[in-house]
C-alpha cells in the first residue's frame, strides 16, 4: 500500500499483518479521493477507525490542514505512528489512542466541526449507526460537513435518511461500498 497523491506521493505505507484490519486498496483508495479532490485543500479531516491511518495520511498528503486518527487497537497505533514518521506528516496530525465513541465525545469538547470525516468500521457490526446517532446532534458534524462511510456491499443504509441526514452519492465496488453523507 502506498501514498497515491500529494506531497508524500509513492511513500510506502505499513499496514497491520493478519485479518483485524482491511486495507483500502489503492484503486479504491485513488477513486474515493478523486471524488473528494476539490474538498480537500485546507479542510479538517476525521479518520475513524484508522487502521494504517492510510485515508487520513492521503488527505493530509493532498493539502488538508489537519487530521485525527481514532483507532484504539495497539498494533493498528503503532502502524499509524510510523506511517506518519515515514510520510513526514505527523506535525498535522493527531492520533488518539482510544475507542471511537470516547473519541468523538473528546474531540467535541473543541467544538468544531471537521470538514470531513471518514469512517471505516468493522463491517456488519452496526458501528456506523453509533455514529451518526451521536453525529447528529454533534457540533463535529456541521452543515458543510461530509461524512463518508466504508462498508461491506450488503450493508443496509436506509436508516441513515429517516436520522436525519441525507445521502448524497453511493460508490459501490465488488465486495464494499463509499457512501457519502451530509446533515439535513
Amino acid at each position: 500500500m502506498r501514498v497515491i497523491a500529494g506531497s508524500a506521493r509513492h511513500l510506502i505505507l505499513k499496514t497491520v499483518e493478519g485479518m483485524d484490519t482491511r486495507p483500502t486498496t489503492d484503486r479504491i483508495k485513488e477513486t474515493l479521493f478523486n471524488m473528494l479532490q476539490y474538498q480537500l485543500a485546507g479542510c479538517s479531516f476525521l479518520d475513524l477507525f484508522a487502521g494504517s491511518g492510510a485515508i487520513g495520511i492521503e488527505a493530509l498528503s493532498r493539502g488538508a490542514s489537519m487530521a485525527v486518527f481514532v483507532e484504539d487497537a495497539p498494533r493498528a497505533l503503532a502502524c499509524i505512528r510510523e506511517n506518519l514518521e515515514t510520510t513526514h506528516l505527523k506535525d498535522r496530525a493527531l492520533v488518539l489512542a482510544m475507542d471511537v465513541m470516547g473519541a468523538l465525545k473528546r474531540l467535541e469538547a473543541d467544538g468544531k466541526a471537521f470538514d470531513l470525516i471518514f469512517m471505516d468500521p468493522p463491517y456488519d457490526q452496526q458501528l456506523e449507526r453509533a455514529v451518526f446517532n451521536y453525529l447528529t446532534t454533534s457540533c463535529l458534524a456541521g452543515p458543510d460537513t461530509t461524512v463518508i462511510v466504508e462498508a461491506s456491499k450488503q450493508t443496509d443504509t436506509s436508516w441513515i435518511e429517516p436520522m436525519g441526514w441525507q445521502i448524497l452519492k453511493r460508490k459501490i465496488y465488488k465486495t464494499n461500498q463509499h457512501v457519502f453523507v451530509v446533515k439535513t
